[in-house]
């Protein structure tokens, strides 16, 4: 039976250029995006250019029960999904007070519910057959919860506590689950206010491309979290050396517009 590596958010960013490395690794995919028309596209273009099997499977997965309906459409169709990305999310930035009650929610379900759907449904059939894996990408941000980024910073603090503990649970089982934390990634994901902010200042986005060449080697080969940079490694530990009111006047102020 063919092996599949199913991507979330594979119409763009980092899910977009995982693709097109396991494609030239030879391996069959299944590109999950709300975007038809730009899944067909990739499908036709990795399919034509390395001779894998692809299928474009268009889900809004920020309605949880489309996870559901994602993983029965997989079953259906006999496919066997031996990795799983968890890779579709989405941010914003505001003042809580002011920011879409709906938007948030929405990112929430996206970012979390759907996240726990598809790791629960693929991870149990995963451990049935002892093996697989699965990587849920999560962000520096879930070890640095900025201001303006409340519900995003918090949605991906669940991302990397929910794949720490599945980890372990699963350790003894031949399923292995890893988090991938990049920092700012120059995607379409930022929004014009976000890239006046001091932190896109003072730490420039990275090109997709290396994120997803460190995410499908993490994927394929590595265990537990990787944080994507230098930099953004030592961003993460900074909170461990400074006090808790200092850390967040510093965090407040880097995720500040100057004026």
């Amino acid at each position: 039976m063919k092996e599949y590596i199913l991507i979330t958010g594979a119409s763009s960013g980092i899910g977009y250029e995982m693709a097109k490395i396991l494609a030239q690794k030879k391996y069959n995919l299944i590109l999950v995006a709300r975007s038809l028309q730009k899944l067909e596209q990739l499908q036709q273009e990795l399919s034509r250019n390395y001779q894998v099997e692809v299928h474009a499977i268009s889900k809004d997965l920020s309605n949880p029960i489309n996870a559901q309906t994602l993983y029965e459409e997989t079953k259906s169709k006999n496919l066997l999904v031996s990795h799983l990305v968890n890779n579709a999310g989405f941010g914003g930035y505001g003042d809580f007070v002011e920011t879409s009650l709906d938007h948030e929610l929405d990112m929430v379900n996206l970012n979390i519910s759907s996240l726990m759907v598809l790791t629960k449904l693929f991870g149990r059939d995963m451990a049935k057959r002892k093996s697989g894996r699965i990587m849920n990408v999560a962000s520096i941000l879930s070890f640095l919860p900025f201001p303006y980024y409340s519900v995003y910073s918090a949605t991906k603090s669940f991302v990397l506590a929910f794949s720490q503990t599945i980890a372990a649970e699963l350790e003894e089982s031949g399923v292995i689950v890893t988090t991938l934390c990049p920092g700012t990634v120059e995607t379409p994901f930022h929004t014009p206010e976000m890239r006046k902010t001091n932190a896109m200042s003072a730490n420039k986005p990275v090109p997709p491309q290396t994120v997803a060449k460190e995410g499908v080697h993490l994927l394929l080969h590595g265990k537990g979290k990787k944080v994507v940079g230098k930099m953004n490694w030592f961003l993460t530990n900074l909170p461990r050396i400074t006090p808790g009111v200092i850390m967040m006047r510093i965090k407040k102020n880097l995720a500040s517009i100057p004026s």
